[in-house]
């Protein structure tokens, strides 16, 4: 029996679950979005725009946080109806063409490459933090040696692994930011409730455009999760259970079914990633704002660790480390994981590889788990600016988000099946969403160009 999860055949299908309860078996796509997430944008981006803006910043961070997800599950839906890869859906999108590619395949290829930037900080960032426990060890090898381990992690991963080693990797760190956040009320940086609501009032201040702008573009889902989401909901199985596209009522029954697993799968997550990212920007604004901190080059990790330091004492700081690594490593994992097969499927759209072959795919997968990971850690040497590289990638996944509210688009209302017409309340959902994104993104863009 096939059992690539890219290739729909009969043999696959399964009933979709009901119960509240058989439906938490059948999640995973969107939380291996939140460990790629959380070390970026939260540890990163987000505390640092809490440093420079302080609490008049929050709601950037709650919008961001809430919009996108509107999106993310269009996506989603697409994938099980059509059991189509992110590039092959894109590849179907109007314009010109390049090849066998279109122009939003080599774009979306262009802009992966400068994304290399912000993962490059995030692996500079486990350097530094392991060159602080062992400092005997220069910085250098110790980003060669993470882009090593991560690359033996996902070369021969599959999808169970790296769904359980993802969220495995959340928890110590998010259960260790919420302590820090409740400790902070006994401490002189103890947050007021009129704090919060100030943080509500939609101002944003000309010297924290540029860093709110990055934020949106990480902090949530951005756009290049977006585009992953479609694989890990292959790779979960949503569209194989549902089976290739017959129009019969039993395969419209069940692609309804695992869509409705698949929004609870991204609602879940949503709320997790909203929670924790809110914590960490809480910790940024309320002890690194007031001392006028703000995470730069390799004094990055030791800024960040005073947000620790400071509610719960000195005795944090070995804990911060470990839960540093922890979290800074999981988005490593889920990144690689993720970029491993976009970019074999990029390959595949341009008609370099077979993507469908599993052997192959299988091949281009493990070559890609150790050309990538180099790549981040060379330019991480190179530049040696963590926080700017990450800033940097968070820009260019703002304007990849103009792309991917584009494919929206055109699955809505140019693809959907006749049937799976949504009703007013999801249309004006996604209409929110889209009209937030591109009004939040050429409103940056005017800012950080003028």
């Amino acid at each position: 029996m096939n059992t690539d999860p890219y290739v729909l055949t009969t043999a696959k299908i399964l009933e979709p679950p009901t119960s509240f309860s058989e439906k938490l078996k059948h999640l995973g796509p969107g939380f291996i979005l939140s460990a790629s997430i959380v070390g970026s944008g939260e540890l990163i981006a987000t505390t640092t725009l809490g440093a420079r803006a302080g609490f008049i910043t929050f709601w950037v961070i709650i919008i961001s946080c809430l919009v996108k997800v509107a999106v993310q599950v269009e996506f989603g839906k697409h994938t099980i109806l059509t059991g189509e890869t992110s590039m092959k859906a894109f590849n179907q999108l109007p314009g010109p063409k390049l090849g066998r590619a279109r122009w939003t395949v080599w774009l979306i290829f262009l802009f992966m490459f400068i994304k290399l930037l912000q993962v490059g900080g995030i692996i500079g960032g486990v350097a530094i933090i392991l060159n602080m426990t062992f400092p005997q060890i220069g910085m250098p090898i110790w980003a060669l040696l993470t882009a090593t381990a991560v690359a033996l992690l996902i070369f021969r991963g599959y999808y169970r692994f790296i769904e359980k080693f993802s969220l495995g990797m959340i928890g110590f760190f998010t259960l260790f930011t919420f302590s820090s956040l409740y400790f902070l009320g006994y401490t002189p940086y103890a947050m007021e409730w009129s704090d919060i609501t100030s943080g509500l009032s939609f101002q944003l201040p000309p010297e924290a455009v540029a860093i709110a702008f990055g934020a949106f573009g990480i902090t949530g889902v951005g756009g290049d999760e977006i585009i992953h989401y479609n694989y890990w909901c292959l790779e979960k199985g949503y569209a194989a259970h549902t089976g290739p596209r017959d129009d019969s009522e039993a395969w419209k029954a069940r692609a309804r079914g695992w869509i409705r697993v698949m929004y609870l799968d991204a609602l879940l997550a949503m709320i997790v990633y909203t929670v924790v990212t809110a914590a960490f920007y809480l910790l940024g604004a309320a002890v690194l704002h007031a001392q006028g901190t703000v995470p730069e080059g390799y004094q990055m990790v030791e800024s960040l660790s005073m947000m620790y330091t400071e509610s719960i004492g000195p005795q944090a700081k070995p804990a911060f480390l470990l839960g540093a690594f922890v979290v800074l490593f999981s988005t490593l994992f889920a990144a690689l994981a993720a970029w491993t097969r976009q970019w074999a499927d990029i390959f595949g759209q341009i008609g370099l590889i077979d993507f469908y072959n599993l052997a192959v795919r299988k091949k281009a997968i493990a070559i890609l788990a150790w050309v990538i990971p180099f790549l981040w850690a060379l330019l991480f040497l190179f530049i040696q600016l963590p926080v700017l590289m990450v800033i940097s990638g968070g820009i260019a996944g703002s304007f990849l988000l103009f792309i991917v509210v584009a494919a929206s688009l055109h699955f809505r209302y140019k693809r959907l099946h006749p049937d799976f017409r949504p009703n007013i309340t999801y249309d004006i959902l996604l209409w929110v969403s889209i009209l937030t994104i591109v009004g939040v993104g050429i409103y940056g863009l005017i800012k950080v160009f003028s």
